[in-house]
This record gives structure tokens, sequence and C-alpha cells, in this order.
């Protein structure tokens, strides 16, 4: 479920980043600078492969899980790449994508 509301978020901050990329802060000297349409492209992307990836585990597909755990270290990531833009809304989705890779390689199969 914490995949699906990874995903979900990102998502959001995609349409955010397409629609209004006014609402980030833009820093002046950043290595991984683009333009914040391109992040909000980058965001809506993967939030749409995390909320697949989530269905995948609510629905405990073969690939469920090991695909839940790229996805979210890819999320983790890119939300580390966008903390000049945002930096508490990234670092909050990087906490939950932490808690979903730790949840997701501890989960025991029965």
């Amino acid at each position: 479920m914490a995949l699906v509301l990874s995903g979900v978020l990102s998502v959001l901050q995609g349409i955010t980043g397409i629609a209004r990329d006014t609402l980030y802060g833009v820093p002046r000297h950043y290595e991984y600078r683009f333009d914040l349409t391109t992040w909000g492209w980058i965001h809506l992307v993967v939030g749409i492969a995390l909320l697949v990836g989530g269905l995948g585990v609510l629905g405990a597909r073969s690939w469920g899980r090991s695909a839940g755990v790229g996805l979210a270290a890819i999320s983790l990531v890119t939300q580390f790449m966008f903390i000049p833009y945002y930096p508490l809304w990234a670092i909050s989705v990087m906490t939950l994508d932490l808690v979903i890779i730790w949840a997701l390689i501890r989960l025991v199969v029965v």
C-alpha cells in the first residue's frame, strides 16, 4: 500500500511540475538542474511505474516485490536529486521510499 502512496505522491509532484512549474524554487548552481517541466515528466513516469509496481505487490504477483524494490530505489534517487527544488516534500517521499524498500526486503513469504 505504501508503494501505491509513493506513486500517487510522485504523480502529483509530476503534474505540479508540468502544470505549475513556478511552485518550485530553482537553484542557481546544481549539477542535476533540469527544466522543472522535465522534472515533472520524470516524476510522472516514475509515479506511474510505482503505481503499477504497487498493484503488482498488492496482487501478489511474482514480479511485484522485486519490481517494488527497484522502483522504490529509482524513486529514492530521483527524490534525492530533486531536494534543492522542494526539500521538505523530497525528503518526506525519500523516507517513505526507504520504508518501502525495507518492508519489501523484510517481507516473509509464507
